[in-house]
């Protein structure tokens, strides 16, 4: 009982910008969808070329899947503990920062070396059991 007394009980800001800064994150929350991260991984590592006019929508769905794999693998501390996952954070940061090229080849190799680290990131997570494995 004296180890609760001792805690200092929780108050929300005061500030409402503060308030109205989390209320906008909460709104743009999109939730881990491992089916989801699945099926546009394979959508771009399969043997069928992306169309031209689907890149920049797999590109935007892939960056997404590396930003949500990324803030689970730093909330899980991943990111302090484990080489090989510290190695993936660093790269899935560096491929979802790079503009998707121009040159329509050029631009399915960037998408298919995000799809391939999606993919490795999950599966590293799944082996620290920061993550259940997706279907």
């Amino acid at each position: 009982m004296t180890a609760l007394a001792t805690v200092p009980s929780w108050a929300p800001p005061l500030d409402s910008a503060e308030l109205a800064d989390v209320l906008d994150k909460i709104r743009r929350w999109i939730p881990y969808d491992g089916d989801a991260l699945l099926e546009d991984v394979g959508a771009v590592l399969d043997d069928v070329v992306p169309r031209e006019e689907e890149l920049e929508d797999h590109a935007q769905r892939l960056r997404g899947h590396l930003m949500r794999l990324v803030d689970i693998a730093v909330a899980q501390e991943a990111d302090q503990s484990d080489p090989e996952a510290i190695r993936l954070i660093r790269l899935a940061r560096d491929v979802r920062a790079l503009d998707l090229p121009g040159d329509h080849m050029k631009a399915v190799g960037h998408l298919r070396r995000m799809a391939w680290t999606v993919n490795e990131l999950l599966e590293r997570l799944v082996d620290l059991r920061c993550i259940k494995e997706a279907a």
